[in-house]
């Protein structure tokens, strides 16, 4: 009796390695009973996420972090923020009356729409948000520019177009962040506006939205705003054009 306890207990200790094993993306199928690939699945998580279906994830999904990677380096992702630029442009060709009386303003974010995190993730995808890490990284000043943002900002500037900066990033940061921004190309702005700590606890939609109130009751025609992540054109004051890049590398609420 007791040598056909173990022999069950051992049965199962291999059979239950070898079930969670035999579950994979690559078996799986939709509703109606298409089998589907992993760069299936994947390519739909990303949607998903640009889409906004998908939100507060806190890591990319530990199967589509190859995948991931993979597209944030590829000539895709590249066409695929490039058109948003473009179509900002359209956007101020056609459907913005500008005063040119130095009120008229377009926002930007700065990570991963002026300058690029790819270089920091590129170990990092998958992990949750290390912000110590992260933080230490951009006090470096080595992010890349985007370079069809970079593109955009000088055409915005061209035009008389004041551009305000609005990051996540803390206070502190302001010496590596002006000095990182000036070094990859971006200068002229009229105003970069970081997280001091009275408002650090407020989320980030939050915060850009309040800083947002502030520019306008000052007078500025908000004509549109860039960025990577929702949070950036949440909250009021509404109206305001947004025009997201892609990113499916982190959330941020």
């Amino acid at each position: 009796m007791e040598r056909s306890f173990v022999f069950c207990l051992v049965f199962i200790c291999f059979l239950v390695p070898a079930t969670v094993a035999d579950w994979n993306i690559l078996k799986q199928k939709t509703h109606n009973g298409v089998k589907i690939s992993l760069k299936n699945y994947c390519e739909s998580w990303r949607i998903n996420v640009e889409l906004h279906n998908i939100r507060d994830f806190q890591v990319v999904p530990e199967e589509c972090t190859e995948y991931i990677g993979k597209y944030v380096r590829s000539t895709q992702y590249s066409v695929d923020s490039e058109r948003t630029t473009e179509e900002c442009l359209v956007y101020l060709s056609t459907s913005c009356n500008l005063k040119k009386d130095g009120q008229d303003a377009w926002i930007f974010d700065i990570d991963d729409t002026l300058l690029s995190t790819v270089p920091f993730y590129k170990n990092n995808l998958g992990k949750k948000i290390n912000v110590t890490a992260l933080e230490e990284w951009m006090s470096k000043g080595k992010a890349p520019a985007l370079d069809y943002s970079l593109r955009l900002f000088n055409e915005i500037k061209s035009r008389g177009i004041q551009i305000i900066l609005i990051s996540g990033r803390r206070e502190y940061l302001r010496s590596a962040t002006i000095d990182n921004l000036v070094n990859v190309g971006y200068y002229g702005w009229t105003s970069l506006i970081l997280r001091d700590p009275a408002n650090e606890l407020a989320s980030v939609a939050e915060y850009k939205s309040q800083v947002r109130k502030h520019l306008t009751s000052n007078g500025y025609r908000i004509w549109g705003i860039l960025g990577d992540q929702f949070s950036s054109f949440e909250g009021n004051p509404s109206g305001i054009r947004p025009f997201k890049l892609p990113n499916p590398m982190y959330y941020i609420a």
